[in-house]
């Protein structure tokens, strides 16, 4: 009898078990398609800019201070996500913010001024500032449960949302209106958010596995260090940072990230006017220059694993950095179009990885909190980065102004050398 009884428990744990991981997975799966859509609806706007562009009969200056409503939206919704995460949870807020981020991108196109363009993208940045802090929240308690980084897998859907949305973008711009193309962009995400977010509700938060993880045996800090099979490096052990070094790390970290989502979001919202209007490629082609990048980045990121184990966190981000500065110099002062893309697609390919690595190093160090730094940190470079571009433009011109990327490319992997040293204690 005793062992029927012991029998009976294994059966019913391994059916918790099995029942459990099934959760995980349809929750992943939840948390994948916010991040996708992220993409996906963020591409399908930048886009059609030249032609809201046009509409609004806005300069380069005038566009860019526009934009800034995307910047001030997303940047003041950052800081007060957090607290709509903690008192409704992440779950709940991810879906509100997926259904706002969503809908609000049918408004652009429904300006004729660059004032009025700039107060529409007000809420169109709440949704998107709001829907990155609540979906990155979600994700880390499920790396929690999981007991493994899968962080770089999330950002890498974000990339192939990007991909889709600009590539059916620039099938569609010389076919459909700013008006129709985006209206039906908000229609597919708002189904798309429904869906997913009726998993996502439908699910507890996951508590995390009490099960420590072994940590692997070191390696030397520039070289293959102590990672999990994302790169990603393991916890220290508490105590191990001295709390001021710690958070003088956090903050290099957080500007390894800023430099990063700074191309991510100058790409993002002036390489197909760069194309159009520099190179005079069509619509369509203008807007397959954000479709190269975010494939590439794709590519990038989906690699990453073994990337980060033949040459280590260090050596990835100074080599991620010095290729995307001359891939950028390339596409930002090539005299043809199809130089240029190819320019774009080494700038993706190079800042694929930097951003993920710099953010689970600054979780190494102090956890959450420091993921929290440094994504507050990256995320407002890729929201600063547009602006700052329309500014340039207007004082020189919009080929100089994009160099500005290489440069803060070439920055980072400047800071990533220079702290290789620094950084021994958490990779070890």
């Amino acid at each position: 009898m005793p062992t029927l009884n012991k029998t009976r428990t294994a059966i019913l744990g391994a059916r918790r078990s099995v029942t459990a991981d099934r959760g995980l997975a349809r929750l992943r799966a939840a948390i994948t398609a916010f991040f996708f859509l992220d993409g996906f609806v963020f591409a399908g706007w930048v886009a059609r800019i030249p032609a809201i562009k046009d509409q609004t009969s806005a300069s380069e200056g005038a566009l860019g201070l526009a934009l800034l409503g995307v910047s001030a939206g997303g940047t003041a919704t950052m800081m007060a996500t957090g607290r709509l995460c903690r008192r409704f949870g992440n779950h709940p807020t991810t879906v509100a913010a997926g259904v706002l981020f969503a809908g609000s991108v049918a408004l652009p196109p429904l300006t004729h001024s660059a004032l009025a363009l700039g107060l529409v993208l007000l809420v169109f940045g709440t949704g998107f500032g709001a829907l990155n802090v609540a979906m990155n929240s979600a994700a880390v308690d499920l790396i929690a449960a999981l007991r493994r980084p899968v962080m770089p897998g999330f950002h890498a859907a974000f990339s192939l949302g990007g991909m889709a949305g600009a590539g059916l973008g620039g099938l569609i711009a010389d076919h459909l209106s700013p008006t129709r193309h985006l209206s039906l962009l908000a229609v597919f995400g708002l189904l798309l958010a429904a869906a997913a977010g009726r998993t996502l509700i439908s699910l507890p938060v996951p508590a995390p596995r009490d099960a420590a993880r072994p940590a692997p045996a070191p390696r030397d800090a520039a070289g293959p260090a102590a990672e999990s099979e994302n790169g990603a490096a393991p916890e220290p052990s508490p105590g191990a940072e001295r709390p001021g070094r710690a958070r003088w790390l956090v903050g290099v970290f957080g500007l390894i990230a800023l430099c990063t989502a700074y191309g991510e979001g100058a790409m993002a919202d002036w390489a197909a006017l760069h194309l159009h209007q520099d190179l005079d490629a069509s619509a369509g082609l203008a807007a397959a220059g954000y479709s190269v990048f975010a494939l590439m980045m794709a590519v990038g990121r989906l690699s990453g694993t073994t990337l980060l184990e033949r040459l280590g966190q260090t050596r990835t981000l100074i080599a991620g950095g010095a290729t995307a500065a001359a891939g950028m110099l390339l596409g930002s002062l090539a005299p043809t179009v199809w130089l240029a893309l190819l320019g774009f697609a080494v700038t993706g390919l190079g800042l694929a990885n930097l951003f993920p690595v710099a953010i689970a190093r600054a979780g190494a160090l102090t956890g959450p909190g420091g993921v929290a730094a440094a994504s507050t940190l990256g995320y407002g470079g890729m929201l600063l980065g547009p602006p700052t571009i329309g500014f340039l433009a207007d004082w020189y011109s919009l080929p100089i102004a994009l160099t500005t990327v290489a440069a803060l490319a070439a920055v980072a992997a400047v800071v990533a050398y220079g702290t290789r040293n620094a950084v021994r204690p958490a990779e070890n």
